[in-house]
């Protein structure tokens, strides 16, 4: 599943190196959480939430029947 967000993500984003995936598994979901250079935030999130909506619902589709949920979040990068 981190294959088919990675890949969604990475057609939006232009600054690709810069992109951070994180994998946390819980007891009913597992949450991935991308970080983005602010640049790129609007072109992944797209107007009105619409790509980043697209792209949960995508994820959503793609998991099996019975397995954890997914929940996708898209945060802004902390630069150092």
């Amino acid at each position: 599943m981190l294959d088919l967000i990675k890949y969604i993500v990475e057609q939006f984003a232009e600054e690709k190196a810069k992109i951070e995936y994180t994998v946390e598994e819980g007891e009913e979901e597992i949450t991935v959480t991308v970080r983005l250079a602010g640049s790129d935030m609007g072109k992944v999130i797209g107007k009105q939430g619409k790509i980043a909506k697209a792209l949960r619902t995508l994820v959503r589709a793609a998991t099996p029947h019975g397995s954890k949920r997914y929940n996708v979040e898209i945060k802004e990068r902390e630069e150092a």
